[in-house]
């Protein structure tokens, strides 16, 4: 951990560590901001840049928030057995690819709602970025990763 959050405070902290030290570097693991991936291409030009699971995480928190402030603008409450939002908070948190016919359908049956806008493009935008996570080829992953953050 390296104290200020800025390319200029990374960088500078990676350019005092032994060469030798950097050039062991294989993987860094970090956060979405862009200011670490440049200092980190800058300085460790072959280490391979991935997200922290942590900041994987915030993702899916962003994406139960969002459900649940829709849940709120819609229905006036938290949700309850039978509110449709609330029926399908676990299957928003499955990768697309693991879904079930079933789940397929009843996110199909919430998405076509247009007040669960917000949800299906939160959602969407978590999945992308669960994808990223887990692709097996790191440097496609972070491909993916650069696409959303750019959308």
């Amino acid at each position: 951990m390296v104290e200020g959050r800025s390319k200029k405070a990374f960088k500078e902290w990676l350019s005092q560590q032994d060469p030798a030290w950097r050039d062991r570097i294989e993987v860094v693991a970090m956060d979405g901001f862009t200011g670490f991936k440049t200092a980190a291409k800058e300085e460790l030009p072959d280490a391979v840049e991935v997200m922290d699971p942590f900041h994987v995480q915030l993702a899916g928190d962003a994406l139960d928030h969002c459900r649940q402030r829709v849940q709120q603008d819609t229905t006036g409450h938290r949700g309850r057995s039978g509110d449709p939002l609330y029926g399908v908070r676990k299957t928003l948190h499955t990768g697309m690819d693991l879904l079930t016919d079933k789940q397929r359908t009843r996110l199909e049956g919430v998405f076509a709602q247009d007040a669960h806008v917000g949800v299906e493009a939160t959602w969407g935008i978590y999945q992308k970025i669960v994808a990223a996570y887990r692709d097996p080829d790191p440097k496609a992953g972070r491909a993916q990763l650069a696409h959303v953050i750019e959308v």
